[in-house]
């Protein structure tokens, strides 16, 4: 008893000790503006596209439509893929193109349309991937569809799917039939509106070919596509990261040959390339009992693929980091990588504000034209729930980390100056992530006539329990003398779906009364009611504590009256 006495006194020393050390002071002045906040982060992905029409895929797909007024794009693979358009994990079909008898085309839109349909109704747009190979188009069909569940050997994923055509021809002809149908379906200003862009990581096991024959893909596709469309947007290689020297050399060439090499499909020199697109992965692993994070990974692709856009003739076309995460697959669950234990709570959350944040940064050193970053999450139909799935959402609740977004979709588009002497530099994440003494400790600042924004976030790349960190947040600038505040909150009993289904005893079986309940803790929530407040000479200053992988969103709404 008296051991457990001093060590609780201990305890509690500890935390006033750690509470009573120098609050960490941010300042954001709002008529300091820092280029724009593009946003980056309305685009989203999922290898199986058949998801987007189940109940909980449409409830989803509705859901990040409503984020903010700019347009959500979304990402997917298997749009060309053969089969019954029944998903499961790491598949998806659609159909549209066999052959008959005869060897002769067949087209079939009905499940892409169905698709498409979704996201065009709420506003949305396609990354139209272009991709799998059909299998009566494959050199090598058989075996076509794969069986993989989480737990088996990546590698049998890769089936007939993955080989190149035997006949170029009829796949240019095929991206040709799609394109001009959506033209005639959505019309063409709409399809000039969206992204297109050939296969998926072709530098690894996605594509059987060699990386001549992808570039021979690539001219057949992007003449089929501007022959229906010429005003289409077209792009790729959507490579794997380039911090892997072998990737890297793929993009080069990539580049080189849309520049100047001969074009497979016209004879011409290059090829047509709108945008650019790579990806970017971290690297979580298990360190003593616990999940540790890593985003140097991450950071290194995109900063080693700014540089090789930046160094090319296209420095100054938009660049889509087509998936960036945390890792590399979102459907392997926690049960059989334990690593992936950060997806369900408030680590996914505070790990995705930091390393966003960080992409603005590297975006401005380089000096290039970054307009999306693809977060390759969407949902998994009818999952036991918080099974550790890489998704935004669970059986139709939504996790933490989807108010992330719903955060940056309340931020102004003009950014702001912060002036954070705590924070972690950017090299040093990249160089050593943020698992030392110190939490990457930070802000984003956005603001307009209308108001201003700070997200702030307190992360760590160590899953560990932690005392809250104390905040100042200094704001200048302010162009209203009357406000409304509204203060935004993620932590374990905020916008927390996974602590609330927790404390419910983690039931598999959820009654009505539970599942309403657990809708409501999945939204964003505010730490505490909005409240009206006076600026003197446009400034003001806050107070609050923010616990470990915790985000904060302070928005100001500027009063005219």
């Amino acid at each position: 008893m008296r051991l457990r006495l001093i060590a609780s006194m201990l305890s509690g020393i500890f935390v006033l000790f750690a509470q009573a050390q120098d609050p960490i002071t941010i300042r954001v002045d709002a008529s300091q503006q820092q280029g724009k906040l593009a946003p980056i982060w309305s685009y989203f992905g999922a290898d199986e596209p058949n998801y987007t029409t189940a109940k909980d895929g449409k409830k989803l797909l509705s859901e990040l439509a409503a984020l903010s007024p700019s347009p959500v794009y979304v990402r997917l693979h298997n749009l060309l893929t053969t089969g019954d358009g029944q998903p499961s994990f790491k598949w998806g079909s659609t159909n549209a193109y066999t052959e008959n008898e005869k060897g002769e085309p067949v087209y079939s839109w009905k499940i892409l349309d169905s698709i498409f349909d979704g996201l065009i109704r709420r506003g949305m747009k396609p990354i139209a991937e272009i991709g799998f190979m059909p299998e009566a188009m494959s050199v090598h069909p058989e075996p076509y569809k794969h069986h993989w569940v989480p737990g088996l050997d990546y590698g049998l994923i890769y089936t007939g799917w993955a080989y190149p055509p035997g006949d170029y021809q009829k796949w240019g002809r095929l991206i040709y039939e799609w394109v001009r149908h959506c033209v005639q379906r959505y019309g063409e200003s709409e399809v000039k509106s969206w992204w297109w862009e050939v296969w998926n990581e072709p530098n690894i096991g996605y594509w059987k070919g060699t990386k001549e024959e992808y570039f021979r893909l690539y001219d057949f596709a992007a003449d089929g596509l501007k022959k229906a469309c010429p005003g289409a947007r077209i792009g790729g290689p959507t490579t794997t990261g380039p911090s892997w020297d072998k990737a890297a050399e793929w993009l080069k060439d990539f580049l080189a040959h849309c520049a100047g090499g001969v074009n497979a499909a016209t004879g011409g020199t290059g090829a047509p390339l709108d945008y650019i697109s790579w990806h970017a992965k971290g690297s979580p692993r298990v360190i003593d009992g616990h999940v540790r994070m890593s985003m140097t990974g991450e950071l290194r692709d995109v900063r080693d693929g700014f540089a090789i856009v930046a160094a090319s003739t296209f420095k100054n076309l938009p660049i889509i980091i087509g998936e960036c995460d945390p890792e590399g697959c979102a459907a392997c669950s926690m049960a059989t990588q334990p690593q992936n234990g950060y997806r369900n709570g408030t680590m996914y959350s505070s790990y995705t504000a930091s390393t966003f944040s960080r992409i603005y940064d590297l975006a401005e050193r380089y000096g290039v034209n970054m307009v999306g970053a693809v977060s390759w999450s969407f949902e998994f139909e009818g999952q036991r729930w918080f099974d550790g799935f890489r998704d935004l959402a669970t059986n139709g609740v939504d996790k933490p980390v989807l108010n992330v977004f719903r955060m940056w979709g309340l931020m102004p588009r003009d950014r702001v100056v912060v002036v954070n002497e705590a924070m972690i530099p950017l090299d040093s994440l990249i160089r050593r992530g943020a698992h030392g003494e110190k939490p990457d400790i930070h802000a984003l600042a956005g603001g307009d006539k209308k108001g201003m924004a700070v997200m702030i976030w307190n992360y760590h790349d160590d899953d560990l329990p932690a005392v809250a960190s104390e905040i100042v947040l200094d704001l200048k600038g302010i162009s209203a003398k009357n406000i409304i505040l509204e203060h935004y909150r993620i932590d374990g009993e905020h916008s927390n779906s996974y602590e609330a289904w927790k404390k419910m005893g983690s039931p598999q079986e959820v009654s009505p009364e539970q599942y309403g309940e657990l809708e409501k803790a999945g939204k964003l929530q505010l730490l505490e009611a909005p409240g009206k407040m006076t600026t003197k000479g446009g400034a003001l200053r806050l107070h609050f504590t923010l616990p470990r992988q915790g985000i904060s969103l302070v928005r100001l709404l500027y009063q005219t009256k």
